[in-house]
């Protein structure tokens, strides 16, 4: 996806009620800073990787805790906390492995929104 996409997407994102209510909080702007967006980065790609790309999710749309740790909040925030959101939201369809170009999109999703809390 190009990155006027993922603004495209942030955009309407943030006119949902349920969805523009998830901030980062100091703490969890603090672990950023302290871990570095490289990090951060990789531990979306292993969310990601193990919560949401298998086609079966066994406990699909509770998978995503809400908070805990900034990418997790980032998923609910942009509609990447489980496979129905990344249908409605993002028109990734459930039930099939995802590729590793949407794996790729989701955590550069994640990322562009950590990176515009951080500037809060």
């Amino acid at each position: 996806m190009q990155p006027n996409n993922i603004e495209n997407i942030l955009n309407s994102l943030s006119k949902s009620n349920f969805r523009s209510k998830f901030h980062l909080r100091q703490k969890d702007k603090d672990y950023v800073k302290e871990k570095g967006m490289d990090k951060i980065r990789e531990h979306a790609y292993d969310f990601i990787n193990k919560r949401l790309a298998p086609a079966n999710i066994p406990n699909d749309g509770k998978q995503t805790p809400m908070r805990g740790h900034p990418v997790f909040i980032a998923q609910h925030a942009t509609a990447t906390c489980c496979r129905g959101c990344l249908y409605k939201w993002h028109k990734i369809k459930s039930g099939i492995d995802l590729s590793k170009e949407q794996v790729d999109y989701i955590v550069n999703v994640i990322m562009a929104w950590i990176e515009k809390e951080m500037l809060i």
